[in-house]
């Protein structure tokens, strides 16, 4: 035997040995998909509705303050439905000043409206209005997906589930707090930080009483718990707060669970450099007042401001240590842009799944086994060569796909089962190819060696354009497709080395070892 058929028959040796150390054992490496493991499919709704309320109660208020602050003081300026403004009591004398500063303010998104005797409605245009649901939908889709990812699922899916609709699919392989999950991916998570102007109250009545119980325009009542500090009895209280706030959640930096000064679970967060100048600001104007931190439109805490903060700041209250956690993730994936629905959902359990490996294995064996006996049959001894290098290949493909961390889909079974017809159809070619040579009567090991070199780049050209079909199918395809073309890549690649590198160096073994004179093919 020459050295270079010792190195040879090292390599082989060397790859499966590192394939079977990838895959076993097989239930701890090889990671399974929905259809296989069980886990949660859910469909969501994103309520577009909200981002373009948001954005329209924004451009109201910040049109009225900044009328405000040039003495033009309106009656009201309100969003009355998710894409209107109306307002109302522009003063006679100072109307076309108004209307240059709402050009100014909101020409670029709403279009003005005729109205009488000071009243004016302006109404968002419908390319924004589109563009803002769109945009919606897609900030929606990645803060779903930075959350789940942050939750260590493996392989999770998050696509758009209807082609420029509003709806987000989500399949969470191997999920058992399916409750805990749904409330991370539903959490709308929007972080506010405003000046407390009274309160707390225990009544929205009470709170509204030096008022003379008007809620002025450019205020809010917003709920908290007394007892977010002390940890007794949960009882409602009331503040009163203004709309706009200092700082949100776009400002956030980072945010991690923490303790607080009576070492109790709290949330820790630091502010870019935009929110922390905003910070800086409010809290340096504002020292020995209260500061209202909201989430979702309820007070979690309500600290004094002892003197100027910027960049970082902290959110205490009564959470548990898995809570203050669940806070943080959802804090460091940004707030979602608008409330979700859930339109559908199913749990798959893992006995499904056990059915479905049951059964990919079973058909996997079973179509080995008919093609091991077909290959015996018709190309007698040499038949165990392709048989030996098809089962090579799929030792290879599962060990790649431990290695690389890819999930195993019944799709992808299905491209298990291909690569072994792709394997035969390899070796097929091979054979035949030798068989052609022989009978040109040239000897064994050159008709071996001949096949071999001049079918070489037929079965490259054919793996190459597999291949590119294969990247095609990934690239476009939703996550059952993906997981077909996963298995399809990797079993093409391995063939290659197995039909060619494998299949070859075992011919070469078994002609080293004796002149033959004929070949079993």
């Amino acid at each position: 035997m020459t050295k270079n058929l010792q190195w040879k028959l090292l390599a082989i040796v060397a790859v499966t040995a590192l394939s079977v150390l990838a895959i076993y054992p097989p239930e701890e490496q090889i990671r399974l998909g929905l259809d296989l493991e069980g886990g949660v499919h859910m469909v969501l709704r994103v309520q577009t509705d909200d981002a373009l309320q948001l954005e329209t109660e924004t451009a109201a208020e910040q049109l009225s303050e900044q009328l405000s602050l040039q003495g033009i003081e309106l009656t009201s300026a309100v969003a009355v439905d998710p894409v209107t403004i109306q307002i109302e009591g522009v003063p006679p004398e100072r109307d076309a000043e108004f209307r240059q500063m709402a050009e100014d303010q909101l020409s670029l998104s709403y279009e003005r409206e005729p109205g009488v005797s000071g009243s004016y409605t302006y109404r968002m245009r419908a390319p924004v209005e589109s563009s803002l649901r769109d945009e919606s939908v897609r900030q929606a889709l990645q803060t779903i997906e930075r959350r789940v990812n942050e939750l260590g699922v493996a392989e999770p899916i998050v696509a758009p589930y209807s082609v420029g609709g509003d709806q987000i699919l989500v399949q969470l392989p191997g999920v058992s707090d399916v409750a805990r999950a749904k409330e991370i991916i539903r959490s709308t998570a929007l972080l506010e930080l405003k000046i407390v102007e009274d309160g707390p109250a225990a009544s929205e009545e009470m709170l509204l009483q030096t008022r003379n119980g008007v809620l002025p325009p450019d205020m809010e009542v917003v709920t908290g718990a007394s007892n977010m500090l002390t940890g007794g009895a949960p009882e409602t209280v009331y503040y009163l707060v203004r709309r706009v706030a200092a700082v949100t959640g776009r400002d956030l930096r980072n945010a991690r669970p923490t303790l607080d000064e009576f070492n109790q679970p709290a949330v820790s967060f630091s502010l870019n450099r935009e929110g922390a100048r905003k910070f800086g600001e409010v809290t340096s104007q504002n020292i020995g007042r209260n500061l209202a931190i909201l989430l979702d439109g309820r007070v979690e805490t309500a600290p004094t401001i002892e003197g100027r903060i910027t960049d970082e700041g902290q959110i205490s209250g009564v959470f548990t240590q898995q809570e203050a956690a669940d806070l943080g993730l959802v804090l460091r994936s940004g707030a979602l842009p608008a409330s979700l629905t859930y339109l559908e959902e199913r749990t798959i359990g893992p006995t499904l799944g056990a059915d479905s490996v049951r059964a990919g294995v079973i058909a996997s064996v079973s179509g080995l086994v008919v093609v091991a006996i077909f290959m015996l049959v018709y190309y007698r001894l040499s038949g165990i060569n392709a048989v030996v290098a098809v089962g090579m290949n799929l030792l290879i493909l599962m060990g790649f796909m431990a290695y690389l961390g890819a999930v195993l889909t019944l799709p992808g079974i299905a491209g298990l089962i291909l690569t072994i017809g792709i394997g035969v159809d390899s070796n097929v070619l091979i054979f035949e190819r030798i068989k052609e040579e022989l009978r040109a009567e040239k000897g064994v090991k050159a008709a071996v060696s001949a096949g071999f070199d001049r079918v070489f780049l037929t079965i490259l050209d054919t793996h190459i354009a597999s291949l590119i079909a294969a990247a095609f199918l990934f690239q476009f395809g939703s996550g059952p497709i993906r997981g077909f073309a996963t298995t399809l890549a990797i079993g093409l690649v391995s063939n290659v080395f197995t039909a060619v590198f494998v299949s070859r160096t075992l011919f070469e073994a078994v002609l080293s070892r004796r002149r033959a004179a004929t070949l079993s093919i």
